[in-house]
């Protein structure tokens, strides 16, 4: 018998289906994998089963462990046992690890009524939970002093204290380096082992893989096909062909390169941390980037490539900053994001919705926020020039919305990238700089993406691109730095650069 079955599920934002007669089950001590583009409907259906949206707010039927369920809220799921972690963490980061763990369930002093929460029993309980995901921090540390990878397992102890039968995971690695993402997923085999169920929502198919005995795809809100990966595995062709509606024969545009003179300079560039002034996080970097020419920055987490990125672009981050940009061989100031606008650079962050974006703010505004002028008249905006930019851009990048006028919060991370990316293209730079530009998009989007590199390089602007995922770099670059402890250790061009040879540079300078 299923622990979960949900039949004929729909749900429905202002006349509009997000979700169309879908259908999912889940085994006892199963890992099944979710997966779809961006929009897909994947995120909608957990929040149906979790009960973010609470019965009467959505068609169709929910049984959870041979009963049928009508979850009223989050509470009614966690106390059958659904306990879902979304990719945006629900940590407290100036609380401890057990503060967070017990935050709204917390022990209490036997014979206190519930009033006095019992510090000692939470600590040790916290203590053992730790024991079962693998992770060796005191229970009394702050959440703010560990990274990302360890909140995940914070999370995950935080569900085991609940009693979880299913564990529903949304794009749990999307942030975590390749160490990080390998722990994880180990420990959801050891879950499974427990005989805990667990929905994994992913884009990185290939860890799908390594873990899901089944995967179900979700496209246009509809479920369209499921791969039994226990019979075989499963062909990520096939996957990729399911979750688009077509076969891609290409994971990375053909283009053939037109490169020109260098545009862009980098010159004995050096940077202190903001906080530790004796701390340099970036170490003389020297780097060029020539017109038509899309250059990679390969290196693992903690490298110095962000931070080089954004010291370089207005000295957003950093202190004690020292060095010379340069563009067409002659010196710019770059001392201010404005400077640096104005020179002809823009940054693409990595974290896009805290730094890239005004969430609670809609497409047209977010797309001409990095050039006013070009929607105004004698310093007042033109609001008709204002929609016409955003939509042109909305066509030409197929972002999809209801209108220009939708708030960006509302969108899908892939259609969220689109609208990043329309702001910087709106503001007309020479040299763009992309920090993981497909950071937790789907194949589909990552695509459009990858071609609107493409033609950009084509029209003769300078590319950097920054990225943890070695097969982007290697499929869309035309020549890739090595970057490792704040230096640049390496440069391959495109005939020679290899993942073997750029890991192979990194361990190298790390053993110097």
């Amino acid at each position: 018998m299923a622990l979960l079955e949900m039949r004929g599920i729909g749900k429905r934002f202002h006349g509009v289906a997000a979700l169309s007669d879908v259908s999912l089950d889940v085994e006892d001590g199963e890992i099944h994998a979710v997966v779809g583009e961006n929009g897909a409907g994947k995120s909608t259906l957990m929040k149906v089963l979790s009960g973010v949206y609470p019965h009467g707010e959505y068609e169709g039927a929910i049984r959870f462990d041979g009963e049928e369920r009508r979850f009223s809220g989050v509470h009614d799921s966690e106390r059958a046992g659904i306990i879902i972690i979304h990719q945006e963490l629900a940590l407290v980061p100036l609380l401890s690890i057990a503060e967070n763990i017990f935050l709204g369930n917390e022990p209490a002093v036997p014979g206190t009524f519930g009033g006095v929460i019992d510090s000692f029993a939470a600590y040790a309980k916290t203590q053992a939970l730790l024991r079962k995901v693998g992770l060796h921090e005191s229970p009394g540390t702050l959440v703010t002093d560990i990274g990302v990878g360890k909140q995940q397992l914070v999370e995950i102890a935080k569900a085991l204290s609940k009693e979880v039968r299913l564990l529903i995971l949304d794009e749990p690695t999307a942030s975590l380096n390749e160490t990080d993402s390998d722990a994880l997923l180990a420990l959801l085999l050891e879950l499974k082992a427990q005989g805990i169920a667990c929905i994994l929502i992913s884009h990185k198919l290939n860890e799908v893989a390594q873990v899901a005995d089944r995967i179900t795809v979700i496209r246009d809100g509809a479920t369209v096909r499921s791969f039994d990966c226990r019979a075989g595995a499963a062909s990520e062709d096939e996957v990729i062909r399911a979750m688009v509606g077509r076969a891609m024969a290409d994971r990375y545009p053909k283009r053939t390169p037109q490169i020109g003179d260098t545009v862009f300079e980098v010159r004995d560039w050096q940077v202190h941390h903001p906080e530790h002034a004796d701390r340099l996080v970036v170490k003389g970097v020297n780097l060029h980037a020539r017109r038509g020419e899309i250059v990679g920055i390969a290196g693992l987490m903690g490298a110095g490539r962000t931070e080089l990125a954004m010291s370089v672009f207005g000295r957003a981050y950093g202190r004690g900053i020292g060095g010379e940009v340069r563009l067409h061989g002659r010196p710019v100031d770059v001392g201010t994001i404005g400077k640096a606008i104005a020179a002809g650079l823009a940054y693409v962050t990595e974290d896009r919705k805290h730094f890239g974006l005004v969430l609670e703010d809609d497409i047209r505004h977010n797309v001409t926020l990095a050039n006013l002028r070009g929607v105004s008249s004698a310093t007042v905006v033109d609001r008709g020039r204002e929609y016409r930019v955003a939509d042109d851009y909305r066509q030409r990048l197929r972002i999809r919305c209801s209108s220009v006028f939708q708030e960006v919060v509302n969108l899908s991370g892939g259609n969220q990238q689109k609208v990043v990316l329309a702001k910087w293209l709106f503001a007309d730079p020479e040299v763009l700089i992309l920090d993981e530009p497909t950071r937790g998009i789907d194949v589909g989007a990552k695509f459009e993406i990858y071609t609107l590199m493409a033609e950009l390089a084509a029209a003769g602007k300078c590319i950097l691109m920054i990225s943890s995922e070695m097969p982007e770099l290697l499929g869309l670059c035309d020549r890739i730095y090595v970057m490792n402890e704040g230096r640049m250790v390496g440069e391959f061009d495109r005939a020679e650069a290899s993942q073997e040879g750029i890991m192979r540079c990194i361990v190298n300078a790390g053993a110097g």
